[in-house]
């Protein structure tokens, strides 16, 4: 694969950890599951792939961070990988306000809103804040969105898509990038395979 996506949480001892689903509250449960730091995993990315980090931090989620806490010291761990890596970062989020502390923290570090769908005028309001690419969800992708998120200087990175018919056809519209859970097929699909 060219990179990898993956979901970074804070616990409440500050480890950021990576996990898709919400944590329990309690850190003995939590070190039961045996997760992951946002370090370890950065390690084994070596220092090739793009590393999309995105940032769980919805006021659903248990462990939300209003205080945006967790934003500093994501920040830290990638700045302390070295210059030379910041072209691979993008940090995510589906928290507006997340992404807003991200680009206050760190604007040197692209970031990306991720969506569901989202409205012509909201595309604008995106690359205005600084934001460098939209993540949307793939069934909403059509090739007039790509287009009007290029024109506003937008990359577009969906997800997520396993489906190889309908990889050729993103790829077809324009799409930048797109998270898959069989980079395989994915890369066969596109006549990259070996």
């Amino acid at each position: 694969a060219d990179g990898i996506e993956l979901d970074v949480r804070r616990v409440a001892d500050g480890r950021l950890l990576v996990a898709h689903d919400p944590l329990p509250d309690s850190l003995a449960e939590v070190d039961q599951l045996h997760l992951a730091t946002l370090d370890e995993v950065l390690d084994a990315c070596g220092d090739r792939m793009l590393v999309n980090v995105e940032i769980k931090n919805w006021p659903a989620d248990a462990g939300f961070d209003p205080t945006m806490a967790m934003v500093a010291p994501i920040v830290e761990l990638l700045r302390r990988r070295g210059t030379a890596a910041v072209s691979r970062w993008l940090i995510s989020s589906f928290s507006w306000d997340t992404l807003a502390a991200c680009r206050a923290a760190a604007p040197g570090i692209a970031t990306a809103w991720l969506v569901s769908t989202v409205s012509a005028d909201r595309i604008v309001a995106i690359a205005e804040a600084g934001h460098t690419a939209v993540n949307p969800w793939e069934p909403n992708v059509t090739e007039e969105f790509v287009t009007r998120c290029h024109d506003a200087g937008l990359a577009v990175n969906t997800w997520t898509c396993n489906d190889p018919v309908r990889l050729v056809e993103l790829a077809g519209l324009g799409v930048d990038g797109v998270c898959t859970d069989v980079p395989d097929i994915a890369l066969a699909a596109l006549g990259r395979a070996g």
